[in-house]
Order: structure tokens, then sequence, then C-alpha cells
């Protein structure tokens, strides 16, 4: 239970409806102990924590105007959005965030009704409250049309294409859609973009700076009367913001107004909600301090996006794991390509630290390029690149290449261009969930044509892997998982490992394990208990037929295993050669083991493997329940 002497008003708001039963004068205490009981929990637990310090206020003058859930708040991804859990019942639960069986770190629908919509990728808020404000209307005879839907956007996922298709939809059919740009000039990775430019060239304007403040009172009680209501705001950003970008798509813009300000937030939101009666789109513009309170998260936002436990009084996480890990020979690899390749161009799709391009960044500035939250346009530039002659390679999280796939499928391999991809988180991610699981590349990319697929083992092999891909002449993966790996050092030198060539690592009788990836070192353990041979395939694609084929005439049992969905992954590819094969021919038994046909919940890595199947216990129940269903050795199967 939270601890009512530290956290006496918070303490007595278990819904929205308690949080509207307090006076306006008590909503900054109420931030106070809100901001606090954040930071609390977050050192325990994890998680993301400057974006969510940012909109303490923000939450709760929405809360306390509109009247949720009936009125629906729509956020994006969810990092902003642990105030909004605490405040709509899960508060006591909070100690269980990330944590396998307790609260995810991004909103769930399952998890509250007053999640509305589920997210963890950018830019999906505008178009999904369009479809809830559509639906209102369309429900206005059982007297929904006075909903309330209320998009909240962070200007980071600002630069996502979808977010500008769907203001472009909601302008042309004057949908009654409230946006909130939550501007705290702060994504994961720093902004970029013409629209980051222009906000900040419109917001550091000499003659914006002089009305700032006076515009802020005057915007907060704004009367309701649409016609003086608008005369008066044009007449004012006609000084200030002439051609304002969201009035030419159709929004009624206000703003930007004190982001921390609870009586100027309310007042606005209220008269907001008013100008629904006279119909189209809103745009409200808030600005906010990213880490807002806590002076680490102030002074390194970008640190404090997504943090381990650590210190609430100083702000030191826990130290990190001394081995290196994927993300850390990538970034080793890249710098070391761009040394001796001129034409190697570093791309990533707003995840400069998490992809781990730091250091080429710093010093590739010329051959580094953020697009932002573009995965569609990553790609698609990256093909231009390569047509001209540069070797690209876009540094991606598997969840996010799933954004770009018509990209991937049309713009790079269709034309057989030279790109590299490095895809980072594939496999089980962990306390992220199913939201960030990179569980369904290998499935997605096997079936597209002429794009070589690469899953390595540990560090050396992953190193070696990028080297291949980026002298590969045209499209290829390299898919490796988060974290560190069986610790073995990567070495300087760069090799290319032969294209669709696997390798035997143990040799044993009757049971032959061929991995793809991540999980040989659970495999090897297995093995040993049943003395199974264990191949390390290397190449989902192409397959090394000749190995599988080899292994086959000598073993019963043919054990697939991959971090990675079943349906359509590498087993599916090793089922599918024996299909073809000659029919007159003895084939083993086939055994493939990977990924459920489930979203898998969030928990450690260790734990959502486990549930899997797929840590040594598990792969060995596996192949030994699969041994006793096999005629004895020598027989037809």
């Amino acid at each position: 239970m939270t601890n009512a002497s530290l956290y006496p008003l918070l303490s007595q708001v278990n819904t929205p409806a308690d949080l509207r039963e307090l006076d306006q004068s008590e909503l900054p205490q109420l931030a106070e102990e809100l901001r606090g009981f954040l930071i609390d929990v977050v050192s325990t637990t994890g998680g993301h924590l400057a974006a969510g310090l940012g909109t303490v206020e923000l939450t709760i003058a929405c809360h306390y105007v509109f009247d949720t859930p009936d009125d629906r708040l729509v956020w994006d991804i969810g990092h902003q959005a642990y105030p909004h859990k605490i405040l709509t019942g899960r508060r006591d639960k909070m100690s269980t965030l990330r944590h396998k069986g307790g609260l995810s770190g991004f909103l769930q629908r399952s998890e509250s009704p007053y999640d509305t919509f589920g997210a963890g990728h950018s830019s999906t808020s505008i178009g999904a409250g369009l479809g809830m404000a559509i639906a209102a209307s369309l429900d206005g005879e059982e007297g929904n049309s006075d909903r309330e839907v209320v998009s909240i956007i962070g200007d980071g996922a600002m630069t996502a294409g979808m977010a500008f298709e769907a203001l472009n939809n909601a302008g042309g059919l004057e949908a009654d859609l409230l946006v909130i740009l939550n501007d705290n000039d702060m994504s994961i990775s720093p902004n970029v973009g013409a629209m980051s430019n222009y906000l900040a060239r419109i917001l550091s304007g000499r003659a914006y700076t002089s009305v700032r403040e006076g515009s802020k009172q005057v915007l907060g009680t704004l009367p309701p009367v649409k016609h003086l209501a608008r005369r008066w705001e044009e007449h004012l950003k006609g000084l200030v913001m002439p051609s304002t970008l969201f009035e030419e798509l159709g929004f009624n813009y206000i703003g930007p107004i004190d982001g921390h300000n609870l009586s100027v937030l309310i007042k606005t939101l209220r008269n907001m909600r008013k100008m629904k009666r006279s119909g189209g789109p809103r745009f409200l513009h808030v600005i906010t301090q990213k880490g807002r309170g806590f002076e680490p998260a102030e002074g390194d936002p970008c640190i404090y996006h997504g943090v381990s436990p650590f210190d609430p009084d100083t702000g030191k996480m826990e130290q990190l794991p001394t081995k290196i890990t994927y993300t850390e020979v990538f970034s080793d690899w890249l710098c070391d390509i761009a040394e001796q390749d001129d034409r190697a161009i570093g791309i990533t799709p707003a995840m400069r630290e998490g992809s781990g391009l730091m250091a080429f960044a710093e010093r590739f500035p010329d051959k580094y390029y953020d697009v932002g939250i573009a995965e569609q346009h990553a790609l698609t530039f990256a093909a231009g690149l390569a047509c001209e002659g540069y070797k690209p390679v876009i540094a991606i999280y598997s969840t996010f290449l799933q954004r770009g796939y018509d990209q991937l499928v049309h713009d790079v391999c269709l034309q057989g261009l030279d790109v590299t991809l490095a895809i980072d988180r594939g496999g089980i991610v962990g306390a992220d969930g199913a939201t960030h699981a990179g569980t369904f590349d290998l499935s997605f990319m096997r079936c597209i044509p002429d794009l070589v697929i690469m899953a390595p083992t540990d560090e050396d092999e992953c190193r070696q892997m990028l080297y291949t891909g980026f002298t590969h002449p045209g499209p290829a993966a390299i898919r490796y998982p988060r974290g560190t790996g069986p610790g073995r050092i990567p070495t300087k030198e760069m090799t290319a490992i032969p294209i669709g060539k696997g390798e035997i690592v143990r040799r044993g009788e009757r049971v032959a394990i061929l991995v793809f990836g991540t999980l040989l070192t659970p495999a090897l353990v297995a093995a040993k208990r049943v003395n199974a041979t264990v191949a390390n395939m290397r190449f989902v694609k192409p397959l090394d037929e000749d190995l599988v084929k080899q292994l086959a005439k000598s073993h019963d049992l043919i054990v697939t295993l991959e971090e990675n969905v079943v349906a359509g992954g590498s087993g599916s590819g090793v089922n599918e050669l024996f299909a073809t094969s000659d029919p007159q021919q003895n084939r083993p038994s086939l055994l493939n083991l990977g990924i459920p046909d489930r979203f898998l919940d969030h928990g450690s890595q260790s734990e959502v493997l486990a549930d899997c199947g797929l840590d040594p216990e598990g792969i060995y129940k596996a192949i030994r329940h699969s041994i006793n269903h096999l005629a004895p050795s020598g027989q037809s199967t």
C-alpha cells in the first residue's frame, strides 16, 4: 500500500474520479507527490523515467478535465504514461512494473479500461484517436457524440509519417478530435528533421518570446464563442506564427502553453473542450521538460529515458554487465569498416543510442544519418544511396523493422540493392514484452527472394557476419539478440563466412540439433545429456542444404532450434527441404523448437525463454519426448 505519510494526497487517489473530487488548489501538491512516487518506484523496478516526469502536470490536468474513461485518452507509445498508470488504479501495483506477472511497461487494453489503445511503437495515437472520434460520431444516436477523444503525442513521434497521415486525414474529415503535442524537445535520441527545426525556430523567435507569457494567459481564458475565439486566436497567431503548419492541415491550433502550469493547462483544456461544439479537429501545443523534478534526468534526459534500477538520491544506476554486448560489437565493427571503406554509411530511425551508433556519429558525422522515427523512409533512403554506389548499413530493432516491410521487399530486395541490415533485439527482449519482442523477423524475411539472412551464435561470429553481409554484393540481414552473448571476445580481424555454409560443433548419435542463432549454448547443454550432434547453421537463408542432407542420412531425429516463432521460421525451411526431397529416401523425424504461436508476456529474458521451453531443460525434455517415440535405431521411421 502507498505510504500515506509520504504521499497524503496521492494515497487518496485510486481512480480519476477521486482526482476530480480534489480542489484545484490541491493539484500542485498532488503533482509533487506523483513525481516523487514515480522516482521512488522506477528507481527499484527500472523502466522509462524521464518522459513520465515531464508529463505529470499534463496527466493530472487531462484526467481532471476529461471524464475518463468515458472520454478517451490515447497516449502515444507509453513511455510518457507511467503517471497515467499511477492515477488509474494501478498505483499499488507499480512495484511489479515490467516484472513477470506484473504491470506492463507500456499500455495494454487488457490491463485497464483507461488504456484505450495499446502501443509500444510510436506515432499511432492520432490515427487511433481519429478512429475513436469517428466511432463516437457514428454512435451519436446512442449518446456518444459528446465523447471527447484526446490523442497525446510527443514531438519525437511527430517525425513519423504515420502521424502526418493521420493529421491530414483528420483535417479532411473535420473530425472532433483533440491532439495534444507534448513538446519536450527530446525523443529517445535528439530530434531531427525539418519539423523539429520548424518548432525550434518558432519557439526561439524574438516576436514569439515577447508575447509568450501574455498569450498563455489569454489562451487559457478564451471564451467558448466560436466566432470570437477564432478571430482572437487568428489575430494573435498572425502576429507570431504565420502560415501555421497545423492550421494548413485543417486544425484549430492553440499554444504553445506551459505544460507544467496546472492552472493554465486546466483553463485551456476546459475551453478546448467547449470548442468541440464548434466542430473540427483541435491541436494544443504544450511545452514540457523531460526529466522534470529529478536533477540527473533534467541534465541528461537521454540517459534517463530508459533506466536500470538506480539510487533515487544520486541517480546512479546499477552497474551494467562487464561482458561486451552485441550492440557494442556492432558499434565497434561499424567504426572499423568505415575506416576501411569510404562508401560505408550508417543509418538509424531515431535509435542512435539503443542501436549503438553514438561512437560512429561522433567519429564519422558526415556518414551518419538519423532519419527520425521513419522506418519506411530509412530503408528507401538506404536504397537510394545504394543505387549510387554507397554501402548503407541500417541499424534497426527487429520489432521496428516490421514497420518497413514493404520497403524491404520492394525498394531493397526486388532491386537487389547492396543494403546491410544490422537487426538488434532479435528474439526475446525481456521486460519490454510483446510490443518489442523480435520474434517474427526470420519468418517475415525468409520468404523474400535474394535476401541473405544470418544469425550469429556468439560475439565474434556476429562481427564476422556483419563483415560478410557488408561485402556481399546484395541485400543482407544480420540478426542478433539484446544484451550479452556467451563471452567470446571478437577478434580484430574480419573474415567473410562462405555464404550458406554451416558447421558441426559437436558429434553425437541418432539426434542432430540444427541451431539457428542465439541458442547454441543451451543446445550444447541439452545435447550432452542425449549425446546429440549439434550444427551451427549460421545462415537461415540460403540454407546449408548439403549439411542438412548429410545429417539426415546418419540421424533418426532432426531438431531445429531458433529464437523465432516456429511458424514460417528457420525450421520451416528445413521442413520444406525434406518435403521436396526424393520420396524414396528414408526421412528422419523432425522436431521444430522455437517461440510458440502466441504473443509473449513480459519478464526477464531467462524467464520467458524457460516459459517457451527454450532453456536447456526445456530443450532436453522436448528431445527426450521425441526420442521415446522413435523406432528402434536402424529401423525405418
